[in-house]
């Protein structure tokens, strides 16, 4: 069923590497090799002065075996983000290590393989002239060919250079900012539509050296600009590459023509362009150090075992999905590629034990759950509702006396009111136990049979809504969330199978601090407290690229970075049910989205937003009022859901097809009021959008999340005239009443 990679070049024979290493007489003759005449020493081999020789930067492990002239033993585990491959050749070689089912035909390659094919992808790159610090822009979607150039551009890391990646389906003009800002000169793309749709723009504003296609026909790619631009497709760079390694392997003279240096962890590795939420993308600085941090300490969060496979769907150039990943390989496991469109299947076919992902795709199986229990038997559809509920509730219990649950205050339960409240849910979920059973074996089990998640799902976003958190909980499948950005490599804190609190982002990972300021004077702040959420570890990025003042906005002399996140520290306590609770962070929203109404009040809208996004008759929503005198909504609702509820409550009747306008704000209303009862902020005009907030439109990032200033900048004027009715309304009202 898959094609298995056959490249598999030997590595340097023993006795040439120990050649190699021994010291060469300094007696010298002339000889024709054919290439010019060079100074030969007694052996016969060529000498050359050090300014003759071009610089190999290598990777220690990786590469270090074979350029063994150093006499240096070989390093005993990765120094450089490329020698996870060695490590995890050596030790799981003949694992499939990937598989990458729709392609034509569908690949597997063992980690053996995958080694062979990555130093062969890095060689090429050295043949066709990439040199150490330079940049290449790698702009594809996630499949094996984009992590053989990643980590042959990785190991171009290999080479000294530098990658900068993003998604093919980012904006041409995203696309070019990051190209130019990086001072890229070497482009990589997924196919030649990628490159087709952007070549216009590339051969006017920038300088390509070369293009390397992915996948496709090179010929394929556009022709244009007035300098020459090289074309090569993959197999281009592998068989370059494979060609040159066997060459040196053979000779023993090229391997003279090389001054070798390894490289430093505290290199550059990658530069990570931001998703630009708030503006133009900024490129962040990641060095070998940060990235193996995560490598070497995210074994608490992800504890896999060799065999276990993974099944992941973040951007490519997600710095969570590449950590993980990484970290994912050097202990063994699997990786299956899947996308949006083929997920349900791919779930059910290879049963993965852990899920890596955005939010967005837990909602996903979310609704395939639920559409699957509505169009069941009459029975299923009555009973299974209730026994989901009846199983949220015992986790409810079991949380409280287990002493999950999060609280800000610091004061400490009366050992009484302890044992009282353990001693009610303990019994409450006694009592609730065998329902939880029976809907284990009449429900869950079936589900778990579709989607797999044995161990669990790992994302890493604060906005995970809490009922999609609590109904996985609830049918028994772990959900990890975790907190971070690409400025931290990403990883900064994130919650544990053992320990897993719900409605936090967890404690901070090893060697990881966190605090939380004051927003005016810098200091620290108790538990318990909102703040400005700061982090330090060695995680934490060398700066921005070409930006010194951005950098030493967020990074101090002392090395904290300033995440222009709001959050708190949960207190300590040492009994009661928040008693496991101490020291997780709860991230609740940027400080840039804080809304000032006219009052004087300050509001974060993340909080109400991500509440109000547990309706089922919202799709998106971004909260407004800056400014106001009281909170408005833009809103794109999921018409499908608004329309059985419509049904439901009798306002169409049951062969309708659509609702009136009036009526679809009607719902949503009444769904807003009811969900924001408890909130000292009502919700006053409110804006319908049938068009979702896409990628395509400007109006979210490639990581999915919403671009909030755009879309309120988009709307500015409609928002304006909304307040400006609902204030002659309120005035109208008020004359009515006087």
């Amino acid at each position: 069923m898959y094609m298995l990679s056959s490249r598999n070049p030997s590595h340097v024979p023993l006795q040439m590497a120990e050649a190699l290493s021994q010291p060469k007489s300094l007696h010298y003759r002339s000889h024709n090799s054919g290439t010019g005449t060079y100074p030969r020493d007694a052996s016969g081999s060529r000498m050359i002065t050090e300014e003759e020789k071009k610089r190999w930067r290598y990777s220690p492990l990786l590469e270090g075996s074979l350029l063994s002239r150093w006499g240096e033993p070989a390093a005993d585990g990765p120094k450089a983000v490329p020698d996870i491959w060695r490590y995890a050749a050596k030790k799981f070689g003949d694992r499939v290590a990937l598989i990458d089912p729709r392609q034509h035909p569908p690949i597997a390659m063992t980690y053996g393989q995958l080694e062979q094919e990555i130093l062969n992808f890095s060689k090429g790159l050295r043949v066709i002239g990439v040199e150490p610090g330079e940049k290449l822009a790698l702009f594809a979607d996630d499949s094996c060919r984009w992590l053989i150039a990643d980590q042959g551009t990785w190991c171009m890391m290999a080479t000294g250079a530098i990658n900068v990646v993003r998604g093919s389906i980012s904006a041409t003009n995203e696309l070019l900012h990051v190209y130019k800002h990086s001072e890229s000169s070497c482009l990589a793309v997924q196919n030649p539509d990628l490159f087709n749709r952007i070549a216009s723009v590339f051969y006017k504003e920038t300088s390509m050296r070369f293009v390397i296609t992915l996948w496709g026909d090179k010929s394929h790619l556009s022709e244009g600009g007035t300098e020459a631009v090289t074309f090569y497709d993959y197999d281009d760079i592998i068989h370059l590459g494979q060609d040159s390694r066997k060459a040196l392997l053979a000779s023993n003279d090229q391997w003279v023509d090389y001054r070798y240096e390894t490289i430093d962890t505290d290199d550059v590795a990658a530069i990570i362009y931001t998703s630009g939420t708030t503006g133009l993308p900024k490129g962040v600085m990641l060095t070998h150090r940060n990235i193996l941090h995560q490598i070497n300490n995210l074994w608490d969060v992800l504890p896999a075992v060799a065999g276990d496979r993974i099944l992941s769907l973040c951007p490519t150039w997600h710095a969570y999905e590449r950590s993980f990943k990484y970290f994912g390989f050097m202990h063994g496991v699997q990786q299956v590629y899947s996308s949006m469109t083929h997920l349900k299947e791919d779930l059910y076919r290879y049963q993965p034990q852990y899920l890596l992902g955005l939010p967005l795709i837990l909602e996903t199986i979310y609704g395939w759950v639920q559409e699957q229990i509505s169009t069941s038997s009459t029975v299923s559809r009555a009973i299974a509702p209730i026994l989901i509920r009846i199983s949220m509730a015992f986790m409810a219990n079991k949380r409280v006396y287990k002493g999950y649950c999060l609280t800000r205050d610091q004061k400490q339960p009366s050992p009484f009111m302890a044992f009282w409240d353990h001693s009610r849910a303990a019994i409450t979920a006694a009592v609730l136990w065998p329902l939880h059973v029976l809907a284990n074996a009449t429900i869950y089990d079936k589900i778990h049979a579709t989607i797999g998640l044995s161990k669990g799902a790992l994302t890493g976003a604060t906005g995970l809504p809490e009922y999609i958190n609590k109904f996985y909980e609830a049918i028994g499948v772990s959900i990890l969330n975790g907190y971070g950005m690409s400025e931290c490599s990403p990883v900064a804190v994130f919650r544990r199978f053992s320990d897993n609190v719900i409605g936090s982002a967890g404690p901070p990972i090893r060697h990881t601090e966190l605090k939380i300021v004051d927003p005016v004077t810098d200091e620290a702040l108790p538990p318990g407290t909102k703040g400005i959420i700061k982090i330090r570890g060695p995680q934490v990025m060398k700066g921005y690229y070409k930006n010194p003042v951005a950098t030493s906005r967020v990074l101090d002399e002392e090395g904290w970075y300033y995440t222009d996140d709001v959050g708190w520290i949960a207190p300590r306590h040492t009994t009661g049910r928040y008693r496991h609770c101490g020291g997780v962070l709860v991230p609740e929203g940027r400080v840039k989205d804080t809304i000032v109404l006219s009052t004087g009040e300050t509001v974060e809208p993340v909080e109400i937003e991500n509440t109000l996004l547990k309706s089922p008759l919202i799709s998106q929503i971004v909260i407004s009022g800056q400014g106001q005198l009281s909170l408005g909504a833009i809103i794109v609702p999921d018409k499908k859901e608004v329309l059985l509820a419509a049904k439901k409550s009798s306002l169409v009747n049951s062969n309708a097809s659509e609702v009136s306008n009036e009526t679809m704000i009607s719902l949503i209303r009444e769904e807003l009021r009811i969900r924001t009862l408890r909130r000292p902020h009502l919700i006053g005009p409110l804006m319908i959008k049938d068009d979702p907030f896409t990628i395509d439109s400007g109006l979210m990032t490639g990581t999915m999340k919403l671009r909030r200033h755009s879309i309120i900048a988009k709307y500015k004027d409609d928002i304006a005239k909304l307040y400006a009715w609902n204030l002659s309304s309120m005035t109208i009202q008020m004359k009515s009443v006087v």
